[in-house]
């Protein structure tokens, strides 16, 4: 597997990245693109409050950081610095999207590793502000998931081996991920939409009774097709097992499982 230090290393998906004592591995601030699982060596996550620097954790093998800002698109918010040689493994959003959905366990055990941090960082803040505020833990968030793997539907990604579970129950969004305006669809296309052909808010499975129906959003401008047919805006189309679904210029299959 290719090594390369941490100023030059290339975008490539799952690469090993090496970084020298004292290396700074991102700033707080910096626009994020990756987020990394320390594979040796150790890790020290610092954050500046007003004069006062403060080290918010040390990470060792098996942690993971920069999560945040592959999940929110937002810029970092603390600095990461290698205490010793360390290498990490950095992993991409595509291939963070991938791991998640292919794989239960590693989603609801970063949920919870994102729980702990959380508490561990309000604990900090409130020494900092010299109060106390309770953060309860998000059991919501991993019940979410598990109920979303458990779905037997799903959105396959033409020519791509990415399968995208749509929920059992209720609504599930299909469009574009947009942080500026906070739109985050519970199905994400833009990562195969190199034309940028889907909406932000592009359409929606809407599951009843075990009946699954597809309507596109009124605000969508390059249609959604259900087996080659348009869709009227607002009207709802029932969607079974095989129907070929494509929404602007990227095709899927929807499909149930056993």
């Amino acid at each position: 597997m290719k090594v390369v230090t941490g100023k030059d290393r290339a975008p490539i998906e799952n690469m090993v990245v090496s970084f020298k004592q004292g290396e700074t591995i991102f700033n707080d601030g910096d626009l994020g693109t990756e987020m990394f699982i320390v594979q040796k060596g150790r890790v020290e996550i610092r954050k500046r409050f007003g004069t006062e620097v403060r080290v918010l954790s040390v990470l060792e093998k098996g942690d993971f950081f920069g999560e945040m800002s592959i999940l929110e698109g937002l810029p970092r918010t603390a600095t990461a610095v290698a205490l010793e040689e360390t290498d990490c493994l950095a992993i991409n959003e595509a291939t963070f999207d991938q791991m998640l959905r292919g794989n239960l366990e590693i989603a609801v055990r970063m949920l919870r590793k994102l729980s702990n941090k959380l508490r561990e960082t309000t604990e900090l803040l409130n020494q900092v502000a010299g109060k106390t505020v309770q953060v309860e833990k998000p059991k919501e968030l991993i019940e979410e998931v598990l109920a979303v793997s458990a779905s037997p539907y799903h959105l396959a990604v033409a020519d791509t081996e990415v399968v995208l579970p749509v929920r059992k129950e209720g609504t599930t969004l299909v469009g574009r991920k947009d942080p500026v305006t906070e739109i985050y669809p519970d199905i994400d296309l833009s990562p195969h939409d190199t034309s940028r052909s889907i909406s932000r808010r592009h359409a929606k499975f809407v599951v009843r009774n075990d009946q699954v129906f597809l309507q596109e959003d009124i605000g969508t401008t390059n249609g959604t097709f259900l087996n080659g047919e348009k869709l009227q805006k607002g009207e709802f189309y029932a969607v079974h097992d095989g129907d070929e679904v494509q929404f602007g210029l990227v095709r899927t299959k929807f499909t149930v499982s056993n």
